[in-house]
C-alpha cells in the first residue's frame, strides 16, 4: 500500500489475526461522480410519504431483498443490531392497526402530544386513524436489537445501536424507493404493544413501522418544499485542491 497514511489499514498484526479482502470498486470521472449523484438526488426528490397505501399485492422477494439492501448499512463495531420483521398476514395486520389506533387516539385526542407537537403535524393532516396499516399487502417492523447472544449464551454487547438502526432505516426506504414502492414511518408512542403482537423478545426494541405497497389510485401527498442545499449544507474551509485561498 501506498500513499501518504503513517498507519496503513490494517495493520500487520490486524490482517494476520483477522481476514481482509480487496475492495471491490470502479473509480469514475469527475464528470461521470457529478452526473450519478446528480441522478441519485433526482430520484429521491420524488419520494414521498404515502398514507393512502392500495392493498394490490407485492412480491416478498422485493421486500427482501429491500431488507438485504438496508442490511449493508454500517453499525457500530459490525453487530449489524437490527431485525426487520415482516407480516403480510390479515390477522396481524388487523391486531397491529387496532393497537396502534388505541395509542394514537390518547396522543391526538386526550392530548399525550402537547400543542405545539400536534400543530407541527397539522400541516401533514395525520390523526389518530392507521388504516394504512391494515390495508397495506406488507407492513415491516425494524426492531433494535438491544444486546444479542455469544454461543455460550452469555450477552453479547452492542454498540451504537439507535445511530446503526437509524441508518439501516434510511437505506431502506430508499431501497423500496428504488424498487418502485412506496411507504411511511410510522412511529406510534409508546411502541411497547409491537412486542406484543410480533411475539419479539424483550431484547428487542421497536424502531419505526413500515406499512409497504403501491399507493391509491389518485393518491394526493401533501405540497411541501424541503430545504434547499445552503439550508442544510455548511462549507467550512476551502474544498480540497483549491488553491484560491
Amino acid at each position: 500500500m501506498s500513499g501518504p497514511y503513517e498507519h496503513p489499514y490494517p495493520n500487520p498484526e490486524l490482517a494476520e489475526t483477522h481476514p481482509f479482502v480487496p475492495h471491490d470498486h470502479r473509480r469514475h470521472t469527475d464528470a461521470e461522480i457529478v452526473t450519478r449523484a446528480r441522478a441519485a438526488r433526482d430520484r429521491m426528490a420524488g419520494r414521498r410519504s404515502v398514507r393512502m397505501l392500495a392493498p394490490d399485492p407485492v412480491p416478498l422477494e422485493a421486500i427482501e431483498a429491500c431488507i438485504e439492501a438496508a442490511s449493508t448499512a454500517p453499525s457500530g463495531a459490525h453487530q449489524q443490531p437490527w431485525r426487520f420483521v415482516v407480516t403480510g398476514d390479515a390477522d396481524i395486520k388487523r391486531r397491529l392497526r387496532l393497537a396502534a389506533e388505541e395509542e394514537e387516539r390518547t396522543n391526538y385526542l386526550e392530548q399525550r402530544m402537547n400543542p405545539e407537537w400536534q400543530e407541527a403535524l397539522a400541516p401533514l393532516g395525520t390523526d389518530w386513524h392507521k388504516e394504512f396499516l391494515e390495508i397495506a399487502p406488507w407492513v415491516v417492523v425494524l426492531f433494535e436489537l438491544r444486546h444479542g447472544h455469544h454461543a455460550d449464551g452469555s450477552v453479547k454487547h452492542h454498540y451504537y445501536v439507535k445511530e446503526s438502526c437509524g441508518i439501516a432505516a434510511g437505506m431502506f426506504v430508499a431501497a423500496l424507493h428504488e424498487a418502485g414502492l412506496c411507504t411511511l414511518t410510522h412511529t406510534p408512542s409508546p411502541m411497547a404493544f409491537l412486542n406484543q403482537v410480533f411475539e419479539r423478545p424483550r431484547s428487542e426494541r421497536p424502531f419505526v413501522v413500515f406499512p409497504i405497497g403501491h399507493p391509491l389510485p389518485g393518491t394526493v401527498v401533501p405540497d411541501l418544499t424541503r430545504k434547499t442545499l445552503d439550508e442544510v449544507r455548511t462549507l467550512v474551509g476551502p474544498p480540497p485542491g483549491d488553491a484560491s485561498g
